[in-house]
């Protein structure tokens, strides 16, 4: 499970961005009322295209928007439209948008209502809660997530509670006791809901107090809060699976939590969930290494309604804390696996055949598994990142056999395993498009020198192992995109770098975002994985990013700031050191932008796709500097061997120490607050412009604050930095390249190298 560490730091939030904020009183503060219409099941289940009405924005937790504004033509031009401090904490926060108002679920159960347009506070509400919680819950301030239904916002508390908001004020309507908090539960996820129901599980903490009854999935009236059921997640005597935890006496069994947001099929009237490991980890601790202990590190299919369990499937008898918490995709599909590119396949599998399926990576081993969501028949799975604790998955009864050698026997005994318990992935979410019927999955290279660290389960541990987390043993870097066909199981691109990638977006412009750990927020394109554009936010990109529309304009936000793992992951590359100040950011195309429509477009075939595609740095087009109205002499020459190499390293010199590179950043890559230098969104803004165009540009731009300041000599070596920086060649003679204006008029800034 993805845990908060036992001590944790306030991040530090910008001073500027925090000033409202930080002027609102201790309780409640309601400055105006939220002009929204209340939300039915039929709206949950098939969303308005411009809304972001839950977690992953629909029941079947595709994380896609079909929005289109923004696409691959125009991504380049996206600017920051506004930002706004949040509260300190551990920051994982998805923004809920509805009627142009955006709600966000800020750290310590804190509420805000933004214009969605604007980023203008309409409301704000800060739960009370007891001045003791920190004694009996680990770090409980996470809040990944916000539901709406009616008029309501809804959501789960620190100390336990499910309860609603009017939508509209801020005001509480009910609130509901799932669990006490002196029990030592957290739930670091909000909530579902559907068919009028509310469905949240808990994590289940590995406490020496904690009990089964804690590890619960819980439904609630919507409109009430009155409590329709709860199912435990681990057995009792007389119940079904029992027996699969042997000797183990009832209240002695512990940790199989449910500590991300369900899936829901509203036709089938399925929830589906993941849970966790067992505490402790190792099964020989337990009642020995031969039994399953169910429910642990499953998929569940609970009836809606009755909260039965109806199938489940379990992904790996778990030593590790390798949990199996994460997103459960819904897609109608063909199943076609790739014998070539798939691992482990049900022979009755007929090529071809629809599927209403389950997919995608539930658990930090990193493997896809794809199953029938009718009945939890495994249909196949296939590795993605290095992992050795799965030897095998039998096709038939989708039973996955566990590597001897990366299990236990005793107090001391070690292992190297693969992935870490940081996993292979993690609580930050892929996501699906239905234009390229791929998935899309952050993963992290790493792997872990385990020991167990205890001789018995009545020791106190959390799981009774050590885990040394370091890189996967071949890989540069931490991170990593894949994109996965869900019908064939094929990995059609894969993206690699050194920090650490966090949650995913994909929307209807052929576009995939995502951010990381060095605060880079980027978009790419779904169909080949190149970057076509990326800003850097100063801290870790958190959040779940998504996109939404007001009056007509697209917008992608992300929020950033410190979150459970990705300390661990830092670790792992020191150089890489962004703040933890924590903060929602908005983003759309320029003002005056004019498209036919911001709906989606039809599915289109997936093109052929390179398998890996490198790390790269592209921003927006530099387009503050017009076409001059001076009368030029005719550009024709090309900039190639005109600059010396002397005079480029001069210039870049001169880049850094006059403060360019605050903005547009060292390497020529732009940031949030200036485009970039060096692209091909660059190249094609200034495509057969004369050179000292572009010096006249620079002069009236450069340095930040005093413009013009420069002597020509210094201007004309910035120049030759970022004609270099965008491919040009210096000559081989080493003349420099001259600073007369005539001489300049007539050099063209060729897109063509």
């Amino acid at each position: 499970m993805a845990k908060a560490p036992t001590h944790h730091g306030l991040a530090l939030t910008l001073s500027i961005l925090t000033a409202t904020v930080a002027g609102m009183t201790p309780a409640r503060a309601h400055s105006a009322e939220a002009q929204v219409t209340p939300v039915s099941d039929a709206a949950l289940a098939h969303p308005p295209d411009e809304d972001w009405p839950m977690w992953r924005r629909t029941l079947d937790s595709w994380g896609y928007s079909p929005l289109r504004q923004i696409d691959t033509s125009n991504v380049h031009q996206l600017q920051l439209v506004w930002a706004r401090g949040l509260e300190p904490g551990q920051q994982e926060g998805t923004p809920l948008v509805h009627d142009g108002v955006l709600y966000f679920p800020n750290p310590r159960d804190i509420i805000q209502a933004f214009d969605a347009a604007t980023g203008d506070l309409i409301w704000e509400h800060r739960r009370a809660l007891p001045e003791d919680i920190e004694n009996y819950i680990n770090a409980p301030f996470i809040n990944r997530n916000l539901a709406i239904h009616g008029n309501l916002i809804i959501d789960t508390s620190a100390d336990g509670f499910v309860y609603a908001l009017d939508a509209r004020t801020g005001k509480e309507v009910w609130s509901t006791q799932v669990l006490d908090y002196k029990t030592g539960v957290h739930q670091t996820s909000g909530p579902i809901v559907a068919d009028g129901k509310v469905f949240t599980g808990r994590g289940c903490e590995p406490l020496p107090t904690a009990k089964p009854d804690y590890c619960v999935i819980v439904a609630h009236d919507a409109a009430t809060g009155r409590e329709l059921w709860r199912t435990r997640t681990i057995p009792a005597p007389g119940e079904r699976g029992n027996e699969t935890w042997g000797d183990v006496p009832f209240a002695e069994r512990k940790h199989v939590g449910t500590w991300m947001p369900p899936s829901y099929d509203p036709e089938l009237k399925l929830l589906y969930i993941g849970t966790s490991v067992t505490s402790p980890a190792p099964k020989f601790l337990l009642s020995g290494n031969d039994k399953k202990y169910l429910y642990h590190n499953s998929t569940l299919a609970l009836n809606a309604e009755t909260g039965e369990i109806v199938w489940y499937y379990q992904h790996v008898v778990d030593h590790w804390d390798l949990d199996h918490t994460f997103e459960r995709i819904l897609i109608d599909t063909e199943v076609t696996p790739a014998k070539d590119a798939v691992a482990w396949i049900n022979p009755r599998i007929k090529p071809g055949q629809q599927h209403k399926v389950i997919t995608g990576i539930p658990g930090k081993t990193g493997i896809v598994y794809t199953l029938d969501r009718r009945t939890g028949e495994f249909l196949w799975a296939t590795p993605t990142i290095q992992q050795n604790v799965v030897a095998h998955i039998d096709g038939r009864t989708g039973e996955a056999k566990v590597n001897p050698d990366t299990t236990f026997a005793a107090r001391g005994d070690e292992a190297t395993v693969c992935p870490s318990m940081m996993g292979g992935k993690n609580w930050p979410a892929g996501a699906y498009s239905p234009l390229t019927r791929m998935m899309y999955f952050p993963l992290q290279n790493t792997c872990a020198d385990y020991a167990v660290t205890i001789a018995s389960r009545q020791e106190i541990s959390s799981y009774g192992v050590r885990a040394n987390t370091r890189l996967a043993p071949g890989a540069q870097g931490v991170g990593a995109i894949y994109a996965i066909s869900a019908s064939t199981g094929r990995i059609e691109w894969k993206y690699e770098q050194r920090a650490a990638l966090l949650s995913l977006l994909t929307t209807g412009g052929d576009l995939l975002f995502g951010g990381d750990v060095a605060g880079r927020f980027r978009a790419f394109d779904q169909r080949t994985g190149k970057v076509l554009w990326q800003t850097n936010l100063g801290s870790q990109v958190t959040g779940f990013p998504i996109s939404y529309a007001v009056q007509g304009r697209q917008y992608v936000a992300v929020s950033v700031g410190q979150a459970v793992n990705t300390a661990a992951y830092l670790l792992l590359t020191p150089e890489i050191r962004p703040s933890n100040s924590n903060i929602l950011y908005v983003f759309a195309l320029p003002e005056g932008w004019q498209s036919a429509s911001t709906t989606s477009r039809p599915p289109q075939p997936a093109t052929e796709r390179p398998q890996t595609v490198a790390s790269a740095a592209v921003g927006p087009v530099a387009t503050q500097c017009r076409r001059s109205d001076r009368p030029r002499s005719g550009a024709t020459r090309s900039p190639n061997g005109l600059f010396s190499a002397a005079q480029s390293a001069q210039g870049r010199k001169t880049y850094i120490e006059q403060q360019c590179a605050s903005c547009h950043g060292e390497n020529m890559r732009g940031s949030a607050s200036a485009p970039s230098l060096a692209d091909p969104g660059f190249r094609v803004a200034w495509a057969n412009r004369s050179l000292q165009e572009l010096v006249d540009c620079m002069k009236g731009t450069m340095p930040p604050g005093r413009a013009g300041t420069l002597s020509d000599a210094d201007y004309v070596q910035i120049l030759a930095a970022i004609l270099e920086a965008n491919g040009f060649e210096p000559g081989a003679t080493g003349a420099a390249l001259s600073s007369d204006p005539t001489t300049l008029d007539g050099i063209a800034f060729s897109a063509a190298q």
